[in-house]
């Protein structure tokens, strides 16, 4: 029954975010279009930015990422799944801070980004800190990319985009790894 509940509060928020701008949405409005009680929401979430969290990890693919799958098929699903959901993406990003939707692309895609630049270490000396930083530098240029996504309309063909941009990562971060300190 929980199951249930908390899937037609994702369903019922996620079409009133297809209607409105994210900050329009509020806990008040939600309850009442989904026929629940307020206790029932917050048994569920501690909020309506947990709620976006758990919309945002189901409905736009984190869930569907796959550790093992190639980086850049995992930044094609999420693209594919951001066109996909259009209007809601855009209700929301044109609605929360840069600063939450930052920290949201910052800790949503650590895991992957870590394991997959400690994997093209292998077994080289790398120190902690460098791999740390290369790490980082990963993280802020998939937010670069996908904020540049985001502005051409989520126009851009996803397939060619990914692939014409991997090997420049790739190699940096080749590059990055083996270079030593000036």
């Amino acid at each position: 029954m929980a199951t249930n509940t908390k899937n037609r509060i994702l369903e019922t928020f996620g079409a009133m975010l297809d209607r409105m701008p994210f900050e329009k949405i509020t806990v008040t409005a939600l309850i009442k279009e989904c026929g629940i009680g307020r206790n029932t929401f917050y048994y569920h979430y501690e909020d309506i930015y947990d709620l976006l969290d758990d919309w945002l990890a189901r409905c736009l693919g984190w869930d569907g990422v796959d550790a093992c799958r190639d980086w850049k098929d995992n930044l094609k699903h999420l693209l594919f799944q951001c066109r996909a959901n259009k209007n809601k993406v855009y209700h929301v990003f044109n609605s929360i801070s840069r600063d939450r939707m930052e920290r949201y692309a910052l800790t949503s895609n650590n895991d992957l980004i870590e394991k997959y630049v400690a994997g093209i270490a292998g077994g080289r000396n790398v120190s902690a800190d460098k791999l740390k930083a290369i790490t980082d530098l990963f993280r802020w240029t998939i937010i670069g990319f996908f904020l540049r996504y985001l502005w051409n309309d989520m126009k851009d063909d996803v397939d060619k985009a990914v692939d014409d941009f991997a090997p420049l990562v790739e190699t940096f971060i080749g590059s990055a790894l083996t270079a030593k300190r000036q």
